[in-house]
């Protein structure tokens, strides 16, 4: 499925020029931030070599990608804002805790009040995650404007690094793709790790004290 969509991107981008070029990428970056399966990181490596070959210009690829993806960002955001979740009282009508124990949003939200702003900017390099890091965000309002320069410097730091890589790499831009993955991988295990030890097990050990 992944494979598909780059071909399909490849495939576009050998036939429309470089404002088509701009658009597909800029939806890219988008959309990835929306619907997880899509394969942003790795397209937006392609656009690095695409810059190489002077295809495109780079500080347009890169502001359309990096604020394609704060936007995608924020929308998630949003999404997770209309969610009414208000931690502050147990309120039966409210949607999410009917689903959720009160005492482990209390946890979440405590743990987001914490560190929220620092995992806001870290959300571009933790794969995986993004879109349930940008609805959390919303769900326990994180400061609209803190939240959108975080996810601004986030975005402008990955992108950066992603398209440098396709710069350097060229035409084997797409060796990459594998390393992305198994990066992904990796930091998709250690945050569930993490939320094992830091969260899951001190709630459990309260719950069984009951």
């Amino acid at each position: 499925m992944i494979d598909h969509i780059i071909q399909s991107v490849i495939d576009w981008v050998n036939l429309v020029g470089p404002l088509g070029i701009y658009v597909i990428f800029t939806c890219i970056a988008y959309l990835e931030n929306v619907v997880p399966p899509v394969p942003g990181d790795v397209l937006i490596v392609f656009s690095g070599y695409l810059v190489a070959e002077g295809i495109i210009d780079l500080f347009p690829i890169w502001i359309l990608t990096v604020m394609s993806s704060v936007v995608g960002f924020m929308n998630m955001y949003w999404i997770g804002g209309k969610l009414e979740v208000q931690i502050s009282g147990k309120q039966s009508n409210q949607r999410i805790l009917k689903f959720f124990d009160y005492e482990y949003m209390m946890i979440a939200k405590a743990w987001m009040d914490k560190y929220g702003q620092w995992v806001i900017i870290g959300n571009r390099f933790l794969a995986g995650t993004r879109s349930v890091i940008s609805i959390t965000a919303g769900v326990f309002k994180l400061k609209l404007f803190n939240t959108i320069i975080c996810s601004f410097i986030s975005s402008a730091l990955w992108n950066t690094l992603l398209i440098s890589l396709g710069w350097v790499l060229k035409e084997n831009w797409a060796t990459i793709g594998s390393y992305l993955s198994t990066y992904g991988i990796f930091i998709l295990v250690l945050i569930l790790i993490l939320f094992i030890v830091k969260i899951l097990i001190p709630y459990l050990g309260k719950k069984a004290k009951k």
